[in-house]
């Protein structure tokens, strides 16, 4: 977190006491999800492409919400957040495992770990080295802004609901209750899109996928392996793409002030910015198009991890330093963890 005058000023600049209710974020939901019901009840009947487009944006959407929720908002009561949330309306993930694994994230200290952060693109080199060459050459791809869009969510999506189905194996009750969850939220989801939306599964199947694309605009370059963990996290300065992402893009803000809300960060982010920059050792770009510019068929990073988990190393499994119920999907205080002294 933030140290001294810079910290206190940020919290008190956000408003150290928040609100019981945020009510931007209660109307963004309901807009949210009031937009995709007419997406498919009234655009798709007429102009099914534009529907099309419009539900990859609200399901983009909906995932930053998801993310917003998963941070104690709009409300201080973690099971009315997920309720607000929680319509599977991207289809794969399930809200409360989602939550989990990103609060595992915030450990900064961890950041970019292939096993720690549940959220790195880095591979364990000798993991890698057990791959099949087909599976690294596609890791290549994905590593390119381009491939990300295009493959990135399939790779992730495999990848996630197999890891899942084995931890369910192995007996994982946490595990167990989130996707049964999910499951129930799918059984209100999946017969709205086919007899109320009148839309074929496969169709329904496009934006759930660009949804995740969109996305993948965001956590392309989020993160980067720096030895000091402030300046693994990205600042993108501008972008149309900033309400689609809740603010997001200035990323280091997010991170350091993990319970602020979505609409309070440009704030943040302006009043302060030389300090921020320095912060995170200039890690900064203009808008995404600069990324894309740079990286749209280029690698950014190495698929391998430069530093960490180079060989097999015995160790403490790490976990987040968060209450039990919060780790299970319940709990209402999303904070950042700290790695075990080793």
């Amino acid at each position: 977190m933030l140290t001294g005058p810079m910290q206190g000023k940020a919290m008190r600049r956000s408003g150290a006491a928040a609100p019981r209710i945020e009510w931007p974020t209660v109307l963004l939901i309901a807009g949210c999800y009031g937009a995709w019901a007419i997406s498919g009840i009234f655009v798709w009947q007429s102009y099914p492409w534009l529907a099309l487009v419009l539900m990859s944006v609200l399901i983009a959407l909906q995932s930053s919400l998801m993310h917003e929720a998963s941070h104690g908002h709009p409300t201080r009561n973690a099971l009315v957040n997920e309720l607000m949330v929680g319509l599977p309306i991207g289809l794969v993930f399930p809200y409360r495992r989602f939550k989990t694994l990103h609060l595992r994230h915030h450990a900064d200290e961890r950041l970019t770990d292939p096993f720690d952060d549940p959220e790195s693109y880095y591979h364990a080199l000798w993991k890698y080295q057990e791959l099949p060459g087909w599976l690294r050459w596609l890791l290549g791809i994905n590593n390119t802004m381009v491939g990300r869009l295009l493959i990135g969510p399939a790779i992730m999506d495999v990848g996630f609901v197999l890891t899942d189905f084995k931890l369910m194996l192995e007996g994982d009750r946490a595990v167990r209750r989130a996707w049964l969850h999910h499951v129930i939220g799918l059984a209100v989801v999946v017969p709205v899109v086919l007899f109320v939306f009148d839309m074929p599964w496969w169709a329904y199947l496009i934006p759930a996928y660009f949804g995740q694309s969109l996305i993948a605009i965001r956590t392309f370059a989020e993160h980067q392996w720096s030895e000091r963990p402030d300046g693994r996290t990205l600042i993108v300065e501008r972008s149309p793409l900033s309400f689609l992402f809740l603010n997001n893009n200035l990323h280091l803000v997010h991170h350091k002030l993990p319970t602020v809300a979505w609409y309070k960060l440009p704030a943040l982010f302006r009043e302060r910015r030389e300090e921020w920059l320095k912060l995170n050792d200039h890690y900064v770009y203009p808008n995404y198009f600069a990324l894309l510019k740079d990286y749209a068929f280029k690698a950014k990073e190495p698929v391998v991890h430069p530093v960490l988990r180079r060989v097999p190393e015995p160790g403490t499994a790490f976990r987040p330093r968060v209450r039990a119920r919060n780790v299970s999907g319940l709990g209402t205080a999303p904070v950042p963890a700290e790695p075990p002294k080793e």
